[in-house]
């Protein structure tokens, strides 16, 4: 058990006095913006800890994710964990209206999500006095001090799972440490991305003897969804053209792309671009890049259709990515060119893809290192190593094959760490297969 009988510190009590006086002023900002997307005003008091449902009966696990990428992990393990905890009931929390829907659409069994509150004092307590959770996890570096600190005081154990702190938050942290100590000793579980995370977190101030360098949980998210009939729509209007796919490019990125895809048309006449832009908005720019290399471009959300004479295809709708990936077994990933950090490998891998990446994925470092040190994925510099990398697997089905099957392998070492992070939140959080609620 952590020993929380650490007094609060001045900074600590600093922040919860300026964050209850700029309370007013942080709820006005975020309920502009859960107003701009349509999120019904019974959701938006959440942020003000006023809880849309009821809470259920017995155990139940409180997930704390910030975003989409997180929710999709978080998803997977609650799935893993309501096998292995039949009784018990699940709470995720998530800021944004885009991972919300996300959720309503992928909802575990015996699962409710609601916005999180506010970290202030009346929103955190008005939280934790409904939903009572008998455990709470943290998920990457959603560290909110008051919800923190509150929580633990009223004995609920927390983890902080798949953690990941940027150098400059550590840094921070490092000049603040007896707070950081306070704040860190609140949890009594540390589960790491890799293990740089967990020797920042111990020089931080977190006790060496809770943290546990883990994997990243995002490389064992479930395989994202296929829409079946959209599929056989698109698979009829290629036909037997070859394709790659560029997926979750950004901003400097699709220069790149559309010079290697230029140098393979010179070979494969016929051969069609999947372009995937990470942000959909950026769907004129990236189509006036696109004609600006003298390349056709047919537009997903305008419902163009795929001719003869599409050389690009522009897939910038939300929640289709699976789909595309079914479509094709060569995939550049992006985000990695520029010092993004990347995005999940893993995603294209599970749909039985082979993985082409830039220099530029710190983010998934753990990720990719098993992939690239198998041949399931290609790390490239350049247009023409990006034109060489694709060129090899379109010319060469067998060294193809090989590539995907060892991606596959990847995914699959990586799904079975997921028992051994469930058994570990068990016994750590001391969750069993019954609980009663947790009392004030």
């Amino acid at each position: 058990m952590p020993d929380q009988t650490g007094r609060p510190t001045l900074l600590y009590r600093l922040y919860c006095g300026l964050t209850s006086v700029a309370g007013p002023f942080v709820w006005r900002t975020v309920r502009n913006k859960l107003q701009a997307a349509d999120v019904p005003e019974t959701r938006q008091q959440e942020r003000q800890g006023h809880a849309s449902l009821p809470r259920p009966d017995g155990q139940l696990i409180w997930f704390h994710a910030a975003s989409v990428g997180e929710t999709l992990s978080v998803i997977s393990l609650i799935k893993r964990l309501g096998e292995r905890l039949p009784d018990a009931e699940f709470l995720i929390t998530s800021g944004t209206p885009t991972s919300a829907a996300l959720i309503e659409k992928r909802m575990p069994p015996r699962t409710r999500h609601q916005y999180p509150p506010l970290d202030t004092a009346g929103p955190v307590r008005r939280f934790l006095d409904h939903w009572r959770p008998n455990a709470g996890i943290f998920v990457e570096s959603e560290i909110w001090p008051r919800l923190i600190v509150e929580g633990a005081s009223r004995g609920m154990p927390l983890a902080l799972l798949n953690a990941r702190l940027s150098d400059k938050s550590v840094e921070g942290w490092k000049k603040r440490p007896d707070t950081a100590r306070f704040i860190l000793d609140r949890f009594r579980l540390f589960l790491t991305q890799n293990d740089k995370t967990a020797q920042n977190l111990i020089v931080m101030g977190a006790p060496a003897d809770r943290v546990q360098p883990g994997t990243n949980l995002k490389a064992m998210s479930d395989p994202l969804p296929i829409d079946q009939a959209t599929l056989s729509e698109i698979r009829a209007q290629i036909g037997a053209r070859p394709v790659w796919i560029a997926s979750s490019t950004h901003a400097g990125e699709e220069e790149t792309v559309l010079a290697a895809h230029a140098e393979l048309l010179k070979r494969w006449p016929d051969l069609l671009l999947l372009l995937i832009p990470r942000h959909p908005e950026r769907r004129a720019e990236v189509a006036s890049l696109a004609t600006q290399a003298g390349q056709t471009v047919a537009i997903r959300s305008n419902d163009d259709k795929i001719t003869d004479k599409t050389q690009v295809y522009m897939a910038d709708t939300l929640g289709e990515t699976g789909t595309w990936y079914a479509l094709c077994p060569i995939v550049f990933l992006g985000g990695s060119l520029k010092e993004i950090g990347g995005h999940n490998p893993f995603e294209p891998a599970q749909a039985g893809a082979a993985v082409i990446t830039g220099p530029g994925y710190f983010n998934f470092a753990e990720t990719f290192a098993p992939l690239i040190e198998s041949g399931g994925a290609l790390q490239i510099q350049s247009a023409s190593e990006l034109t060489e990398a694709v060129e090899t697997w379109l010319s060469d089905q067998t060294t193809l094959d090989t590539a995907r099957a060892a991606a596959k392998s990847c995914v699959n070492t990586q799904q079975s760490a997921l028992d051994a992070i469930v058994e570990t939140l068990c016994t750590e959080l001391s969750l069993s297969g019954s609980g009663s609620t947790s009392s004030d």
